[in-house]
């Protein structure tokens, strides 16, 4: 039997929506093998579907899962190489729990464990994932009279398949060129848009699928990471560019003149999307999105409703009230036909139907969802977080025409401006996120907030 994992090990490793470290100084095959024995004991999963991305790391550790979850009793099968909304669409075809290996956009060092029960329910610390880590904990693993058996399936055909016929792509031919930046898109992308090359004519950029990420990190939300695609989509004359993380859960969208386009933009555009189909639908959007979100879900005639940042508060809603689609502004979507799970290439997907639909360019129809100026996130180290937003609180509260709310640390809004400022999960970090009816005014509230929160006490 393994050695008990120390709880310092457990603490850097289990976080609010995942499992994720160093491999192997804080992630091994030990503890993955814990991991999926815990999981089955806890989650009483019968049946586990178990996908890897391309990490050098994710074959052992996948195959270490998988023999502790079969020790526990549970049948696993094992689908290879994948996207995380790939492992969501296994666990909602199968009926099956799922289990991912990936550690998304970290750098090549790390990887993780995304957790679902059937039909891709999520697993976080308020849903199984603590009582998971208590198990792992104290060391005892869970064995089956009978053992479960491991056998091997392909379904990335009937993901793209699905994908496909949930947002087909008609109208104009459309030139895009997508960047995987090494991770898994390089591997569905092609089995998603490639039948679709009549309509799409696809530009590929590193679609070789290597974890050690050789040309640029797989985090599209950093402004670095795009530029290779900005200049790429300028020189080949191409409508739209297409940025996928290392998981390809999330996409995000540069247009035609290589300018990246809001998250929030693009929530905007797909909820009206869902609208059109869906009339009187509840839309989700956490409360770093744009006020234009709400708006326009409003003028259109849906019913928005506004969570906390994270997809456990977002999929929850989203049961919660039926909602049709969700999105957050770090570049996740969620649908209600995809099992309430978020998919990168099914938001990629409802951008190029879009832009098809139209003869003007993708910057005018992302034009009409953009109303306000963001900042962006802006993190600031504090030594004492509860002390800057008391601070934070007593500046704007008693202001006039200024209403604050909690949902998530400090939300101060305005009819010209607002700013939300929250702490960090995992580390002493408050994340700022402001936005205003121009430039000069997002500026000021910046950069006036800033200065409360970096200020000495």
């Amino acid at each position: 039997m393994p050695p008990r994992p120390e709880p310092s090990q457990l603490d850097a490793v289990f976080k609010a929506y995942d499992v994720r470290g160093l491999v192997p100084e804080q992630l091994d095959e030990a503890l993955a093998h814990a991991v999926g024995n815990a999981f089955v004991a806890v989650t009483g999963a019968r049946a586990v579907v178990v996908g890897r991305d391309m990490r050098p790391s994710s074959p052992a550790l996948a195959s270490a899962f998988a023999e502790g979850a079969t020790l526990a009793g549970a049948d696993v099968t094992m689908i290879g190489l994948a996207s995380t909304d790939q492992l969501y669409f296994a666990s909602g075809h199968l009926g099956r729990a799922g289990a991912m290996f990936t550690a998304s956009h970290n750098p090549a060092r790390y990887n993780g464990i995304k957790l679902c029960r059937s039909e891709a329910r999520p697993v976080g610390m308020e849903t199984g994932l603590a009582e998971i880590r208590s198990a792992v904990g104290a060391g005892d693993l869970r064995r089956a009279g009978k053992p479960g058996w491991i056998d091997e399936m392909d379904l990335l055909d009937d993901y793209a398949s699905h994908l496909r016929t949930l947002v087909p792509v008609g109208g104009r031919p459309l030139k895009v060129v997508v960047d995987a930046g090494n991770g898994m898109a390089g591997l569905t992308a092609p089995a998603v848009l490639g039948p679709l090359a009549e309509r799409v004519d696809l530009v590929p950029m590193y679609f070789e699928l290597d974890g050690t990420f050789p040309h640029h990190e797989a985090n599209p939300i950093e402004p670095e990471n795009l530029r290779d695609l900005q200049a790429r989509v300028v020189a080949e004359g191409a409508d739209l560019g297409l940025a996928f993380d290392g998981d390809a859960d999330r996409c995000f969208v540069v247009d035609e003149r290589g300018e990246a386009v809001s998250p929030s933009t693009l929530t905007a555009l797909i909820a009206t999307r869902e609208l059109a189909g869906t009339p009187g639908a509840t839309i989700i959007h956490n409360l770093i999105t744009s006020r234009a979100v709400p708006e326009i879900v409003t003028e259109h005639g849906g019913v928005p409703v506004r969570t906390r940042v994270g997809h456990s508060f977002i999929k929850a809603t989203m049961a919660e009230t039926d909602a049709v689609f969700g999105g957050e502004h770090s570049g996740h979507f969620y649908f209600r036909d995809f099992w309430r799970a978020d998919s990168g290439m099914l938001a990629a997907l409802h951008v190029l139907a879009a832009a098809a639909e139209t003869t003007r360019p993708p910057s005018q129809l992302f034009a009409d969802f953009e109303r306000y100026v963001l900042s962006g996130e802006v993190n600031s180290s504090v030594s004492d977080v509860a002390a800057v937003l008391a601070r934070l609180e007593s500046s704007y509260g008693a202001r006039e025409d200024v209403v604050v709310d909690h949902l998530d640390g400090l939300s101060v809004t305005h009819a010209d401006w607002g700013f939300n400022v929250r702490p960090s999960n995992t580390e002493p970090l408050l994340r700022l996120n402001a936005e205003g009816r121009d430039a000069d005014t997002m500026a000021a509230v910046r950069d006036e907030v800033l200065e409360l929160i970096r200020s000495d006490p």
